[in-house]
């Protein structure tokens, strides 16, 4: 395990407790499980569980399971297993006990009673976790990936939280950050020690590494786009003047009529939202009222309501009626999309009413508007054709399907993304300076900078602050 900083503020005295919970969801089952971490766990397991060898539960080594009876105030309550697990081969590092019972409520609560009565507290939210990460057994990264899993609802999130898991991100973390402190390390060794016969990087080797580092950096941060529109989706605004398509589109991709559709102009007059799987990519969509000037006081509401979701979307579906010509709402639409900073994609939609000439017509004006699309598709929501083509450029764009989580590191969040983001930065100001002849002492400044920020990025250096962030979420007994 990698060395991790000392206990935070107020740990030392957290982490004296011996403490118990239930780790199972609490309810009827054919089992439960009540875990019992800290300096105390086998001793209280022992005064709470009566082997069926007649051997104390003490003198059991770790890994060991043992059948026989829990008892509470001096009376069998249930039969079960109990599970030693020596520090620090624990899931938190620490001496830990695992006490199954039948899975009811009422007994679950009362074997919980019996740890505490033995000598256990009440787990906190995440307690087990944060002591595995405070013990060194997992990194920041690892735990955040704990919570991954448990709230994983998709496949893709389960292989992205698999990756966290395995460590992928804490080996290229580790990595990166012994990679640049030794380039700091020699950069400050020169300045310290300039009379000293020592053997240091030369200027170009510096370079080097540190555009390695950086490459390597801006690597992560790309994973984290793909990541992201796989786990959390993409706000994604389907937008357009009235009766171009959009809320056929919708119903189109959500597989059912979500949207009311009818041929006149101004029908969707607030916004519409679903989250719906692409491929492999999750968006969530909202179907905004037709863009256009009017004198209708709802449908402005809706139009101005329409405006304010462009501005805030990370991916825009631009629909415009191949069957008709290109007029001044949908050239108004094109020169706000063209101060837009998210993906666009025009959607050249009605090809099943339109002739070739009217279809090309239309990309082509569109395409040559300045609005920035990354591409043109063209499409019939009403058919469903060039429906699968949306898709895939959409799997394209992001591109999850070409990540293999078994090996690759990704970041999952946006803490772990504005760290590299921050270290990136870093570094390439570092890189600016080294090419512009500056003081060693300002660049070794800059790398110092993107070390702390690495160091933050899996818990090397990483404030109380964001640990409480992060265990906040957790549920008691995890």
């Amino acid at each position: 395990m990698i060395c991790r900083q000392p206990p935070l503020r107020g740990m030392e005295f957290f982490m004296e407790k011996t403490i118990a919970a239930v780790s199972t969801a609490f309810g009827k089952g054919g089992i439960a499980v009540i875990r019992i971490s800290g300096e105390d766990a086998v001793g209280v397991a022992d005064r709470m569980f009566r082997p069926a060898s007649g051997k104390p539960v003490t003198e059991y080594e770790s890994g060991r399971a043992v059948y026989g009876d829990i008892i509470k105030n001096g009376e069998r309550i249930d039969d079960g297993i109990c599970t030693i697990f020596r520090a620090p081969r624990s899931y938190t590092g620490e001496d830990t006990a695992e006490i199954s019972c039948h899975g009811g409520i009422l007994i679950t609560s009362r074997v919980l009673e019996a740890a505490f009565e033995c000598g256990a507290a009440q787990a906190g939210a995440g307690e087990f976790t944060r002591r595995a990460f405070t013990n060194g057994r997992l990194s920041l990264s690892q735990t955040e990936a704990v919570g991954l899993v448990i709230d994983a609802v998709t496949d893709e999130q389960l292989k992205i939280a698999a990756s966290q898991r395995r460590g992928n991100l804490r080996k290229k973390c580790d990595e990166l950050y012994e990679s640049l402190k030794n380039v700091v390390t020699n950069i400050y060794a020169g300045i310290d020690f300039p009379d000293e016969d020592l053997t240091l990087m030369s200027d170009d080797e510096v370079k080097d590494r540190l555009e390695t580092i950086h490459s390597e950096l801006e690597s992560l941060r790309g994973s984290y786009r793909a990541v992201r529109a796989a786990s959390e989706g993409l706000r994604c605004v389907i937008a357009g003047k009235p009766n171009t398509g959009k809320s056929s589109l919708l119903n189109r991709l959500v597989g059912r009529d979500r949207a009311i559709v009818t041929d006149i102009a101004g029908t969707t007059r607030d916004t519409i939202e679903e989250t719906v799987p692409v491929g492999k990519v999750l968006l969530r969509l909202c179907d905004t009222a037709g863009i256009r000037e009017t004198e209708d006081k709802v449908e402005k509401i809706g139009v101005d309501r329409a405006l304010d979701e462009l501005s805030g979307a990370e991916l825009v579906l631009a629909v415009f009626d191949a069957s008709g010509n290109i007029d001044d709402d949908d050239r108004a639409i094109l020169e706000r999309l063209s101060g837009t900073d998210c993906v666009k994609i025009a959607l050249i939609n009605k090809t099943d009413a339109a002739d070739a000439d009217g279809i090309d017509e239309c990309e082509s004006c569109v395409m040559s508007s300045g609005a920035g699309f990354e591409c043109a598709v063209r499409v019939s929501a009403k058919s469903g054709d060039g429906i699968d083509s949306l898709s895939a450029r959409i799997e394209e764009l992001y591109s999850g399907g070409r990540i293999d989580y078994d090996t690759a590191a990704v970041l999952v969040n946006a803490r772990q993304n504005a760290s590299v983001t921050k270290a990136s930065e870093c570094i390439a100001r570092a890189l600016e300076r080294l090419r512009g002849g500056s003081e060693s002492d300002t660049i070794g400044f800059e790398l110092e900078e993107a070390l702390c920020e690495l160091g933050e990025l899996d818990g090397r250096r990483v404030s109380e602050e964001i640990v409480d962030g992060i265990f906040h979420h957790f549920c008691v007994g995890k």
